[in-house]
C-alpha cells in the first residue's frame, strides 16, 4: 500500500505592507458646471467625482430611477437639458456630463 506524502509549504515570504492608494488629480480637479447642470448640483466648482454623486442624490431625491430596471434614469425637466434625451443607463451618464463641465 502506497503512503500518501503530505506536502511541505514553503516558509512564506513576509508580506509587503499595501501601498496607499492615490487620488488620481485629474478626478480631483475642480470643474465649473455648465448652467444646465448648475440647476442640479449648483455653481460652484466641484470634482468630477463630486458632481457625479450630487448627480445620484438628486435621482434618488426624485425617484427617477426606473422602477423596473434600476440602471435606467428617467429624466425630469432639468435633467433631460443635460442628458438631451428623457432616459439615459447610469454607465451612459458619466459619459453624458463630460459635455456640460470645463
Amino acid at each position: 500500500m502506497a503512503t500518501a506524502k503530505k506536502a511541505t509549504a514553503a516558509p512564506a515570504a513576509p508580506a509587503a505592507p499595501a501601498k496607499k492608494r492615490t487620488p488620481n488629480a485629474a478626478f480631483m480637479k475642480p470643474l465649473t458646471p455648465s448652467p444646465a447642470l448648475a440647476a442640479v448640483v449648483g455653481s460652484t466648482p466641484l470634482p468630477r467625482t463630486e458632481i457625479i454623486s450630487k448627480l445620484w442624490v438628486y435621482i434618488k431625491a426624485n425617484k427617477l430611477q426606473d422602477a423596473s430596471n434600476k440602471r435606467m434614469i428617467n429624466a425630469d425637466a432639468k435633467l433631460k437639458e443635460v442628458f438631451g434625451k428623457p432616459q439615459v443607463s447610469m454607465f451612459e451618464m458619466a459619459g453624458l456630463i463630460g459635455k456640460h463641465v470645463k
